[in-house]
Order: structure tokens, then sequence, then C-alpha cells
């Protein structure tokens, strides 16, 4: 008998030990079908999310899942009035870095608060600003993800022939030189939202910002005029022109 079960196990050992290795390289292949692509958007409070005691004051980062495949997942790390410096200076990549994947996606927007005179949050658009988007570009190769450049979206200023305003001056421009450079893809929300403004006139616009009279929204019972942060109608106007360039550059996503 106990010949019988030795025979018996040498003969079912090698069948199951067969059928163990091809159930683990079955459940690995299909990890790797099903893994999420993620995209990782870092930026400032133009994008970045918000609770619903803010509403109704909405991010362009916050609207972009509902455009994406389900296999694809946002993470909106932007951070309200910070910099392409203050983001690094603050800690707030570095968590990224330790989450972001080969095939991933990092979409990079600065510039707002670029511009502030603050030591901690000030950069200079063609030396310092360059240097720090390029440390963002750089990592994200490096760790086999694709950086994608975004110009910051137009605040709401009018001329007196009203034309949209540019007011972010050198930074766009510093951007677009730094991604031909580097050949790194770029949406110019600068643009885009600018001919947005044209396009829709001093009064229409205003939806797209936070104009509202007193006790309108519970978050502003005094009021609010706010022309650079997004409503929610304004957050999917931005996001809508975003996604228009993002399917050309990696329609993978959609």
């Amino acid at each position: 008998m106990q010949l019988i079960n030795k025979v018996n196990l040498n003969v079912l050992f090698p069948k199951v030990l067969i059928g163990c290795v091809f159930l683990l390289l079955t459940q690995v292949l299909h990890a790797q079908e099903t893994q999420q692509t993620q995209v990782f958007i870092i930026g400032d409070s133009t994008a970045s999310f918000y609770k619903a005691n803010k509403y109704p004051r909405t991010g362009w980062g916050m609207r972009l899942q509902q455009h994406l495949a389900d296999s694809v997942t946002v993470h909106n790390l932007a951070v309200s009035g910070r910099s392409s410096r203050s983001f690094i200076n603050e800690g707030y990549i570095y968590p990224i870095w330790e989450q972001i994947n080969a095939g991933d996606y990092l979409l990079i927007q600065f510039g707002h608060n670029d511009q502030k005179k603050n030591n901690d949050r000030n950069t200079l658009p063609f030396s310092s600003y360059q240097f720090y988007l390029s440390y963002y570009i750089n990592k994200a190769r490096e760790l086999g993800a694709t950086p994608i450049l975004l110009t910051s979206i137009s605040r709401y200023k009018y001329d007196e022939n009203n034309q949209a305003v540019d007011t972010h001056k050198d930074y766009p421009v510093a951007m677009r030189q730094l991604a031909t450079e580097l050949e790194v893809p770029l949406i110019d929300l600068t643009v885009k939202t600018t001919e947005l403004l044209n396009k829709l006139g001093p009064v229409k616009a205003k939806e797209l910002f936070l104009f509202y009279q007193p006790g309108e929204y519970p978050s502003y019972p005094k009021g609010v005029s706010d022309g650079t942060h997004l409503s929610e109608w304004g957050a999917d106007q931005v996001v809508g022109l975003f996604v228009d360039d993002l399917k050309q550059l990696a329609p993978e996503l959609f």
C-alpha cells in the first residue's frame, strides 16, 4: 500500500506543479491585461480638487475622468497655490514618483503662481521655470511615463475692445520653447481658453468663472468676483478643449 501511494505521488506531483505554474502564469497575464493606466495631474488651483463646501468652484482636473476609458484612472494631485517650484520644495511630487509606472501619463500645468513674487513660489520664465519643468519631464521619462505639458488657462480679463488679455506673459512662451527643445507633447490651454473667452464675449464668459451675487451659493454668502478659478460649467468647457488634443496625443486613453 505504501509503494502504491509513493508511486501515485511521484506521478501526480509533476502534474500538480505544472498546474500551479500554469495557474500562476494565467493570473499574472490577467493582471497585466487588466492593469489600470494612470494619469497624474500636477499643477495649481485651476486644476485641483475641491470639496462640496466650495461648490461651484471646480478644478478642470475633476472633470477629466468621465472622458476617459474605464481602464484609465485619473489622480488629480494638483494643489492650490503651488508653483512649479513650491510643488517640489513642499514635497508634493515625491509620493507621485513612488506610484507612477511605465505607460502612465503625467500632466504638468504650472504658471499662475510662478508669477507671484513670493520667495517660495516665484520663478523666472526662461531660467528657473524651465529648470523645474525639466525636472518633472526628465524624472517621468526615467520612470517610463509620458509627460505632457499644459500652458495655464486664461484669466477673465478683457481690453477696451472686448478682446481677452493674456495675463501670463512669458510663462506660456517659455513652456512652448521647452516643449520644442525637449520634444515633449504640449497642449496650449492658454491659446485655447483665450479663443474661448473671445468667442463667448465678456458677459457670457463670466459663467466660466466665479462671478456670483450675495446669497446665490452657500459657499459665497457675500458674493464673489473671481476671474481665475472655474465654475463647474467652466471646468467642463476647459476639459473639453483639453480632451480634443489629448485624443490625438494619447488615443489609448479613450
